[in-house]
């Protein structure tokens, strides 16, 4: 610090010397200009009002009136003499002593006469400086001689020389000055805060408790160096918790994945290589928010698993970019390095046309594919031209994925979802080393319902192009399986749940995704994080009432919403005590709002809450609060914590997250998850109540008994589901997918 001060000072006093001195100069220069045009200017005032005089005497001859002329005008200030001159040059009369000052110049005179116009001259001569200002005379409009003036110039000199001292001695103030202040603020602004900055990173590496880095006000005049040190300090953090945690389960016995540890076993398990995952969602979009640029992340489970394996291993992720700013993010090939505040990996982004979007994304994969998959009576639409986008957005997405590629040895590749169909097979035709998986998020159907699809020969040509192929549960792969058997040609080894074409080895195996557990990391998580007066959330809510539900879901017409709704009027039918008691929360994200049958749902569950609202509702109660929009991760987390019970009415889902991230939510050990058993979390989250949310009677028993159930029953339930979800949680489906894509 101490050398940072000199060097400072140091570089300060050369800048500001230099910068006065440079001012003083112009300073001076200005002075000595200005002078020397007054000289010049009473000069000539004094020749025109001296030629009047000199004129008709020159005209006369008088010489001696001439000399007494010339004598009375040599007391002047500054004034050193006066001369006159005929035509040829000869002094006709000059003021005395002039001569011996001054050896007169006649090449001003003779360009006076010579021009017939005034002429000025400063002169440097017997160590001193001149100023000799000649103008003819004229008689009768013809030049008879020429009237030199001469001052004397040195006060000039003497008055810039004093400019000049006085500037040096202002330009010595101003350094000392300039160095003192300099002194105080280093030490107040710059080294007072990084010595405590210094302070807290030694606390903090040596493990003491400290007040966190938001707690020093005076850091924001070091603000980048304040952001670093402060993800630097998370890190640590994170990184000593994760050390102890492991620390503990070593010595219990048991393993418990993490992201640390999904990023060692991720480095291990790839070696050299580097992996590539690609998805239409990308980990962070940048939209426009007034005149400045935010950088979004999207609430994804996807994200929460893969990112700290591309961390680990300076991967790339391939998506759409689909934020309205981020174009200007990127640079000329259409990369950017992610998160923005702590760059550990690449996104590349794929730009795709209305046209495109509409036909890949909307039309062929959630028109189609979508309702193809899920049991959910809803027709599916095939479109040729959807195909053709859905053709040619992958063909962009996988030409994309190859760049990227280009120069790296082996690469994993990891597709994400049913909007990449043929994707594998045209990496692995490009790129034969490369060892290529796509895991499939929407349930498998059965041969004869898939047959429903045009290009299903072309679809799963696509998909056996990969080296692994992933579901949620075993009965999804087995429907996979039965329909290669029954659509292309092929060798199926029903032991190993391998598909081998044209030479090709395919594995098929579920992997159950699941969501991150968090622990709560002391005395303040445990109070921010475990549970929040319901009665304050409810009075937000505008409503009075001893209990409440929540459900959370994209308005898709898969999640069973009406069904949920005509259960929880039943259940206010048959259990009128509950009517003024119990309300539920609906938080509903709209989606794909343009597509009809979205458009129609929307306004189906709100006129439907609606209606059993007029129904029940009294003046400070309503039994259903339809929240239509979307929520950020923490704002859902209050409603988790505060529930009596979460609903999961899935009418057929892959997995369901919701189910999952209600349970890590309550750290409490309280709630009642009731649970669709058409979702693919019924097969892990046994002590959940299971529904079958078509029989709506069913279903409003399980919420009255949900209401009604005994605390230690309650208890017991959520600590076996909490068991599931720590044990199988996201780290360990990421970290067994790529084991498996590695083998």
């Amino acid at each position: 610090m101490r050398l940072l001060s000199v060097r400072l000072i140091v570089s300060l006093i050369l800048g500001v010397t230099l910068v006065s001195l440079l001012s003083s100069y112009y300073e001076v220069q200005g002075e000595k200009r200005g002078l020397r045009k007054e000289l010049e200017h009473r000069a000539d005032v004094l020749g025109e009002s001296l030629a009047g005089n000199v004129e008709p005497h020159l005209e006369s001859g008088s010489l001696k009136e001439l000399q007494r002329i010339v004598e009375r005008f040599s007391n002047r200030e500054h004034l050193a003499g006066v001369a006159v001159f005929n035509t040829k040059l000869e002094t006709i009369a000059e003021s005395s002593g002039l001569a011996q000052r001054l050896q007169m110049q006649p090449f001003g005179v003779l360009q006076a006469i010579k021009k017939n116009q005034k002429q000025s001259q400063f002169i440097h001569q017997a160590g001193g400086a001149w100023h000799i200002f000649v103008l003819p005379l004229h008689q009768h409009e013809e030049l008879v001689g020429a009237l030199a003036i001469v001052h004397d110039a040195s006060y000039i000199d003497a008055q810039t020389a004093q400019v000049w001292r006085d500037s040096f001695l202002r330009v010595l103030v101003q350094v000392f000055l300039i160095a003192l202040i300099t002194l105080l603020i280093v030490r107040w602004s710059i080294a007072g805060p990084i010595a405590r900055a210094a302070q807290w990173m030694r606390a903090l590496r040596t493990g003491k408790i400290v007040t966190p880095m938001a707690g020093f006000p005076d850091l924001d005049l070091l603000r980048p160096l304040a952001r670093e040190v402060t993800t630097f300090a998370e890190s640590l953090t994170a990184a000593r918790s994760a050390a102890q945690r492991e620390a503990q389960l070593r010595e219990a016995g048991e393993s418990s994945w993490t992201a640390d540890r999904l990023s060692v076993h991720v480095r291990s398990k790839l070696g050299d290589s580097r992996l590539f995952v690609v998805s239409n969602r990308e980990p962070y979009s940048h939209v426009r928010e007034g005149k400045s640029i935010q950088a979004i992340v999207p609430a994804s489970g996807l994200v929460t698993a893969l990112e700290p394996v591309l961390r680990a291993c300076d991967g790339t992720w391939v998506a759409h970019g689909s934020g309205d700013a981020d174009r200007e993010m990127v640079d000329a090939r259409d990369c950017l390095r992610v998160p923005p505040e702590d760059p550990r990996y690449t996104l590349r982004r794929v730009w795709l046309t209305k046209e495109e979007e509409e036909g890949y994304y909307y039309g062929f994969a959630n028109e189609g594919v979508w309702p193809l998959c899920h049991i959910a009576h809803t027709r599916p639409i095939f479109r040729f031209s959807d195909w053709a986008h859905y053709q040619k957005a992958n063909l962009k997405f996988a030409e994309a994925v190859l760049e990227e590629m280009a120069g790296t040895e082996q690469p994993v590749l990891l597709a994400q979802d049913y909007h990449f169909g043929l994707l594998p097979r045209l990496v692995k035709k490009e790129r034969p080393d490369a060892r290529v998986a796509i895991f499939w998020h929407t349930p498998w159907p059965n041969p004869e319902a898939f047959a429903i699809c045009p290009w299903q020969s072309e679809l799963l040509d696509g998909l056996l192009g990969a080296d692994l192929i992933g579901f949620h549960i075993q009965s999804h792969c087995t429907n996979f399986l039965q329909t290669v058997d029954r659509t292309v040609e092929s060798r199926i080894d029903w032991e190993h749940f391998t598909v081998n074409r044209e030479d090709h080895r395919t594995v098929v195996k579920p992997f159950p995704i699941s969501v991150e557990f968090p622990e709560p990391s002391g005395p303040a998580a445990a109070r921010e994080s475990t549970y929040v007066e319901r009665g304050t959330l409810l009075r937000e809510l505008g409503v009075d009432a001893l209990f409440l539900g929540v459900g959370v879901d994209r308005v898709d017409y898969t999640k069973g919403i009406l069904e949920r709704f005509l259960a929880i009027e039943r259940m206010l039918e048959k259990h009128p005590t509950y009517q003024g008691k119990f309300t539920f929360v609906q938080i509903g994200a709209p989606s794909r709002t343009h597509i009809k049958r979205y458009h129609d749902l929307l306004a189906d569950v709100e006129a439907e809450s609606e209606r059993i609202n007029w129904r029940f509702q009294t003046s400070r109660w309503k039994p259903i609060v339809f929240l239509k929009r979307h929520y950020s991760h923490k704002e859902i987390q209050r409603y988790y914590q505060t529930a009596d019970l979460c609903l999961v009415t899935s009418l057929h889902d892959g997995m369901n997250l919701v189910a999952k991230e209600f349970v890590a939510a309550r750290h409490d050990e309280q709630g009642v998850l009731i649970l669709s058993r058409f979702t693919g979390a019924a097969r892990e989250l046994r002590d959940a109540v299971l529904v079958n949310p078509y029989d709506v009677e069913h279903t409003a028993e399980a919420i009255r008994y949900a209401l009604e159930m005994e605390p230690e029953e309650r208890t017991a339930r959520m600590q076996r589901l909490r068991r599931v979800v720590k044990e199988q949680n996201i780290y360990r489906w990421a970290g067994t997918l790529i084991a498996e894509l590695c083998r």
